[in-house]
């Protein structure tokens, strides 16, 4: 069994969320171009009703990577074929409850909303065929968590990549505005059955000791993944209220077809950050590797790498973006969505904070304090859905995204980092000279970039132009992270200082 580096597991998360990015890029003004408005509105609209099926994934995904991860590092096959029977036992069940939820939903389609732009025969067959993609995601996750587990995020990455590719030809070779929802929901539901065949092929070929059997199952197995995965799972619920909730509540409220100028901030902060976050999950495992040996030190050193690295990532990206953000727009999905840089600026600014933060919460997972992390996780969820059904009615769709923002920041400065410094034994203060402060040369130069770059070159409508000023902004970051670095390491001073034992 070969366990993939860090830095490759960070490279094949990038490279393939940077395919996202791209695909996302071309699909999105397509898709909406095909199906209009209206028609792109209810699909945005179905899935996220639908989405809340994953919450029958119940948290089991990183429960198995975090008990694969202690159990292969120690060489402990036997437990880990325990735990992993037991998971896809529990998801063969969930499976079918899903199915039959699918069903019930589909049948009470026509009282849950006004369908204008589709007709009832189409919304349901797509709500039946996005149940059956859910089922079968539901089936393959345990696999997927599996080589997270082993820490193979670049074959797993790798599956997706593919994925990408094969999403996009499809959807640019088949769909129509004619059964256009139909059409992607079967694409959806094709690249969802490769994508999980791949990875149970993948998962026995890079642990030959895996073994799935009944003689394997043991129900204080399974307790002991359900007592992990509730809180887990309230990590994953809250995820997806805060993803879902504010296309939901749109489509309630000021109805779908206002969801699009939303959608199209939501989506933009997504492939921006995502990428970044993602990192989360691979500190997470490999959190958990470490912690199995008790290499706490390294674990400290892990978190200030992680933090600085986000920061200066997802802080670079808003910058750009609120430079360049309405000129990217117009470029990408056309002119009359004015709005949608505004609410862009308010959803990834929260997330300059929420992000590297981020690295708080995937440490604290992988060393095993989930119970209390979760439930200020979803506290902040809870809040995001309190807050946006109240202030959608007052400012529309900025009050929406005020409702995501708020809760980020509230929650992640004033309860979660306290709480992680004191389980972690890391002072705040040594986070923001050592994570923090090393960043900030980098970033000023970039906003002297921008600064600069606006005043002298005309970037309306002007891809090219716009994707060299891009290129060229990534480049002064990153010369000057290493330029920085440089100096650091010439004089002998540790980006990296960490205290130890509260000292």
């Amino acid at each position: 069994m070969g366990r993939g580096s860090l830095k490759w597991n960070v490279i094949a998360t990038w490279i393939t969320h940077a395919a996202g990015l791209l695909s996302g890029i071309f699909l999105m003004p397509f898709v909406l171009g095909t199906l209009g408005d209206g028609a792109y509105g209810i699909w945005v609209f179905i899935n996220s009703i639908v989405g809340y099926a994953g919450l029958f994934h119940l948290g089991f995904g990183a429960t198995t990577g975090r008990y694969v991860a202690t159990h292969s590092t120690r060489g402990e096959w036997d437990e880990l074929n325990r735990v992993m029977t037991a998971v896809l036992t529990f998801y063969s069940c969930a499976a079918i409850v899903v199915l039959l939820a699918a069903c019930g939903l589909a049948w009470i389609a026509p009282s849950i909303h006004a369908w204008e732009y589709s007709s009832i025969w189409e919304i349901r067959t797509a709500i039946l065929i996005l149940g059956v993609n859910f089922a079968i995601s539901l089936m393959g996750s345990g696999f997927g968590g599996l080589l997270m587990g082993v820490q193979r995020f670049d074959i797993e990455r790798g599956v997706g990549l593919v994925s990408l590719s094969l999403r996009l030809g499809l959807t640019f070779f088949f769909l129509t505005a004619d059964y256009g929802l139909l059409t992607l929901s079967l694409i959806t539901l094709t690249l969802t059955l490769v994508e999980n065949l791949s990875y149970m092929f993948f998962a026995f070929r890079e642990v030959p000791q895996l073994s799935v059997r009944r003689r394997h199952f043991e129900w204080v197995t399974l307790k002991k993944c359900v007592s992990c995965s509730v809180f887990f799972a309230l990590d994953s619920l809250a995820g997806m209220l805060i993803y879902f909730t504010d296309t939901v509540v749109i489509g309630f409220v000021l109805g779908t077809g206002a969801i699009v100028p939303y959608v199209i901030a939501q989506r933009l902060c997504q492939f921006i950050a995502k990428p970044i976050e993602q990192l989360g999950s691979i500190f997470m495992m490999r959190t958990g590797a470490l912690h199995a040996d008790a290499r706490t030190e390294e674990i400290q050193r892990l978190l200030v790498r992680g933090v600085g690295f986000t920061f200066l990532l997802i802080t670079g990206l808003f910058i750009g973006a609120g430079f360049f953000g309405d000129i990217l727009i117009k470029a990408w999905v056309g002119e009359g969505y004015w709005q949608s840089h505004h609410l862009l600026l308010v959803l990834l600014g929260a997330r300059v904070i929420s992000v590297p933060v981020g690295m708080f919460r995937n440490i604290l997972f992988g060393v095993g304090c989930i119970r209390t992390t979760s439930l200020i996780i979803f506290s902040e969820a809870m809040l995001n859905l309190l807050i946006s059904l109240v202030l959608v009615h007052f400012f529309g769709l900025m009050g929406v995204a005020l409702g995501t923002a708020i809760p980020l920041v509230l929650v992640s400065l004033g309860v979660l980092v306290p709480y992680a410094c004191r389980q972690l034994n890391i002072r705040l203060a040594e986070i923001v000279r050592s994570a923090l402060g090393p960043q900030l040369l980098p970033l000023i130069v970039l906003l002297m970039y921008s600064m600069a770059v606006t005043s002298t070159i005309p970037l309306e409508g002007n891809w090219q132009t716009l994707l060299i000023v891009a290129t060229g902004g990534g480049l002064i970051l990153g010369l000057a992270f290493w330029f920085n670095n440089w100096m650091a390491k010439s004089l002998s001073v540790s980006p990296i200082r960490l205290v130890r034992e509260g000292g």
